[in-house]
């Protein structure tokens, strides 16, 4: 019996990793903040990857980080999508912030089943961005996340505790946001150092 198999074959049925896709890419999408722009390899957000946003707690304006690329989505007709939020999205401050509520979705659920309502999001290629909020989720939940955003070309962000990032994770982009002072630190961001020198967010909308 012949034990040749199509290489085709098992990229198709994700039976082998290409791991040089995962590196090449330089379709960055702009945070809406220059500066974090500037510190950024390409300029932006990695597309069709998973960047975590590791927070002390909620509440401390790690929303106004994203809300200009939600905004431009939104405006564009891209649906965007929240996975078990902490908190309900107060309408106002998302519209002042530029956001269309027309294309935004919520989707509520707990543990596994949040993790699989977010990658079935990203596989989905319907939305522009998915963010989730996951409370369980280990390197190869976070790794699927990754792999579902590049299947279906989608901005894919994580809300994680501060206290993960003594962990590995695959995600593209790590970034710690924190209040006092505001700024953020890039932990590690794909095709290039991290700076030192973290970014002040004085004055983010």
């Amino acid at each position: 019996m012949s034990s040749v198999v199509s290489l085709d074959r098992l990229l198709d049925a994700r039976r082998l990793w290409r791991g040089q896709q995962s590196i090449v890419s330089t379709s960055n999408q702009p945070t809406g903040h220059p500066a974090l722009d500037a510190a950024l390899p390409g300029g932006g957000w990695p597309d069709s990857a998973l960047s975590e946003l590791l927070i002390a707690t909620t509440g401390i304006g790690e929303l106004r980080l994203l809300w200009p690329t939600l905004a431009r989505l939104t405006s564009a007709g891209e649906r965007v999508v929240l996975v078990a939020p902490p908190h309900l999205p107060f309408p106002h401050a998302w519209l002042a912030a530029g956001v269309d509520l027309r294309q935004l979705s919520l989707v509520q659920a707990h543990g596994r089943d949040a993790l699989w309502a977010a990658e079935q999001c990203l596989r989905s290629g319907s939305c522009g961005a998915v963010l989730c909020w996951p409370q369980q989720a280990d390197d190869r939940a976070l790794r699927r996340l990754q792999v579902a955003a590049e299947t279906g070309q989608t901005l894919a962000f994580a809300y994680r505790s501060l206290r993960e990032a003594v962990n590995p994770s695959p995600a593209a982009l790590r970034l710690a946001v924190e209040a006092r002072p505001a700024q953020v630190r890039i932990l590690k961001c794909r095709g290039g150092l991290a700076p030192v020198q973290p970014i002040s967010a004085v004055g983010w909308q």
